[in-house]
C-alpha cells in the first residue's frame, strides 16, 4: 500500500448554489402578489430596472359609478359593499353610552376591554390590573361583570365554559337542566359520557340529546363576528378555457407588472469612473439574471398546468368527482424535471377553469387501491364516499370505522385500511362514531 504524500490532479462536477440560482429557485414559487412585491423591492434597489404597470389598468370609482346608473341589475353586487371595518372594542364602547358608570368605572372598563381577545375571551389578571390600575380588585370584578352583561352574549368570558353558561343564561334563562351540565358536567358531557351523568341528574338520554343540540347552536366565538378581515382576491395564474379544439391554457400575466431596462441611465453613466461601471455593470448582470428568472417560471408553470389539465381531462370537462390519482412525482417524472421544482411551481397558484377556480394543489391526490387490477382512485373519492356514508348513516347508531372500510370495499371496490379511515375522518371534521350517536 502506497501512503506517500503527493499531489494529483482530478476533475469533479458539482452544483453550486449560487445567489442567481437561488433567486430563479424562489421566483418560481411566488404567487403573482409575491412576484410583484419582489419586482417592486428589486426596482427600488436595481437603478437599471424599471416597472411598467400601464398593462395594469385600475377601476376609475367614477365611471364605474356612471356605469351602474344605467345598469338595471347589479351581477357583482357583493363587491360593491364598502370595507367598513368595526372593531370589538368600538362595538363595546357603543353600549356603554347609554350606562351611567362612574368616570373610575369607564377606566377600569377600558383597560380590561384591551384584555380581550379577537374570539372576545378576557386573558388579564384581575389582581394584576387592580395593582397597575390602583383599585380594589372587587371594582374590577365589577367593570368585568358589566362587560359580560353586554352583546354580544358571551363576550368577556375567561373560558369556553363560563362563555357557553352566559348564552345559556341570556338566551334561555328557564333551561335550568343546560345551565347545571354546563357549569358542574361540562368536560365529560363533551365528550359524551352521557349515562353516568343522566343517572346522577335522574334525567333520560333524550333529554341530554336536546341540551347538546341546543349548546350547539351557541358561538364559542362571540369576538369573532365583529371582527373584519380585509377582502383579498384571488388571482389564478394560468386559465383554463374549452375549445373546440378541446381544452387551451393561456397564462394570465396581465395583471403582472413588466420589466425593462432603463437604457438611458444605463448609457449615462457606464463611461464613468470604474467604480461606477463595475457597479452598472452588477446590476445589468442583475436585471438580465431576472428578466431569464421570469421567463423560465413561465416556461415551467405553463408546462405543469399543461400536464395537468392532460391528465386531469374528465375533472375539467365533467367535474370534481372525476378526479383521478396524480402525484407530483408522476408528473416530474414525465416533464423530466426534479420533483421539487413540481412543488415550486404549484405553491400558492391557481388557475380558472370553466367550473370554477382551483389551487393547483387541488390537482395532487394520492392513489388509493381497488379490488379491480387496471383501475385505481383518488383519495379525494375516498373522502367523498366517506363523507355520503356518514350523511346517509343511521345517527342512533353510527358507522364504525371498520364498517366504513367494510362497506367501501364492498359497494365501491375501494380497498382501505382502517387507520386511513380515520385519518381522512379527521381531515374532513368529522367525530368518531361514539360523538356522532344521537339519543332521540
Amino acid at each position: 500500500m502506497n501512503l506517500k504524500a503527493g499531489l494529483w490532479q482530478q476533475q469533479t462536477l458539482k452544483l453550486a448554489m449560487t445567489q442567481e440560482l437561488s433567486q430563479a429557485i424562489a421566483l418560481l414559487q411566488y404567487s403573482a402578489h409575491e412576484l410583484t412585491a419582489f419586482l417592486e423591492d428589486k426596482a427600488l434597489e436595481n437603478p437599471l430596472l424599471q416597472i411598467d404597470n400601464s398593462n395594469i389598468k385600475p377601476m376609475n370609482p367614477l365611471i364605474d359609478r356612471n356605469r351602474r346608473k344605467h345598469q338595471k341589475a347589479e351581477k357583482d353586487w357583493i363587491d360593491q359593499i364598502a370595507d367598513k371595518p368595526f372593531s370589538l372594542e368600538d362595538y363595546i364602547l357603543s353600549q356603554l353610552k347609554i350606562t351611567n358608570l362612574s368616570a373610575e368605572q369607564s377606566r377600569v372598563i377600558r383597560h380590561l376591554i384591551q384584555n380581550l381577545d379577537e374570539n372576545g375571551y378576557f386573558l388579564g389578571d384581575q389582581t394584576e390590573i387592580a395593582q397597575r390600575l390602583r383599585v380594589d380588585e372587587d371594582l374590577v370584578e365589577e367593570c368585568l361583570a358589566i362587560i359580560q352583561t353586554l352583546e354580544p352574549a358571551g363576550i368577556g368570558a375567561r373560558n369556553l365554559q363560563e362563555c357557553l353558561l352566559m348564552q345559556i343564561y341570556y338566551l334561555n334563562p328557564d333551561n335550568e337542566l343546560a345551565q347545571k351540565i354546563i357549569a358542574d358536567y361540562f368536560i365529560p358531557f363533551a365528550e359524551k359520557k352521557w349515562k353516568p351523568i343522566a343517572k346522577e341528574l335522574k334525567v333520560t338520554l333524550k333529554e341530554l340529546q336536546e341540551v347538546f343540540d341546543e349548546i350547539q347552536t351557541l358561538n364559542p366565538k362571540p369576538g369573532a363576528i365583529l371582527g373584519k378581515e380585509a377582502t383579498t382576491y384571488i388571482i389564478p395564474d394560468a386559465i383554463v378555457e374549452q375549445s373546440s379544439d378541446g381544452l387551451t391554457v393561456r397564462m394570465s400575466d396581465e395583471l403582472l407588472p413588466r420589466i425593462s431596462l432603463n437604457e438611458q441611465y444605463y448609457h449615462k453613466f457606464k463611461d464613468q469612473d470604474q467604480q461606477v461601471s463595475r457597479f452598472l455593470q452588477d446590476k445589468l448582470q442583475d436585471y438580465q439574471w431576472i428578466q431569464k428568472s421570469i421567463e423560465q417560471r413561465k416556461e415551467t408553470l405553463t408546462r405543469v398546468v399543461a400536464k395537468i389539465i392532460e391528465k386531469q381531462a374528465s375533472f375539467f370537462q365533467k367535474g370534481s368527482q372525476y378526479l383521478v390519482p396524480m402525484t407530483m412525482k408522476e408528473v416530474a417524472a414525465e416533464l423530466d424535471i426534479h420533483e421539487s421544482t413540481v412543488s415550486r411551481a404549484v405553491r400558492e397558484k391557481y388557475v380558472q377553469t370553466p367550473i370554477g377556480t382551483f389551487g393547483l394543489k387541488t390537482f395532487f391526490t394520492s392513489t388509493i387501491q381497488t379490488i379491480s387490477e387496471d383501475e385505481n382512485t383518488s383519495s379525494t373519492q375516498v373522502k367523498k364516499k366517506i363523507a355520503t356514508l356518514i350523511e346517509k348513516e343511521n345517527k342512533q347508531k353510527p358507522l364504525s370505522d371498520q364498517e366504513i372500510v367494510e362497506q367501501l370495499k364492498r359497494d365501491e371496490g375501494m380497498v382501505v385500511s382502517r387507520r386511513t379511515i380515520a385519518k381522512y375522518r379527521d381531515q374532513l371534521g368529522i367525530s368518531s362514531s361514539s360523538k356522532r350517536k344521537r339519543f332521540d
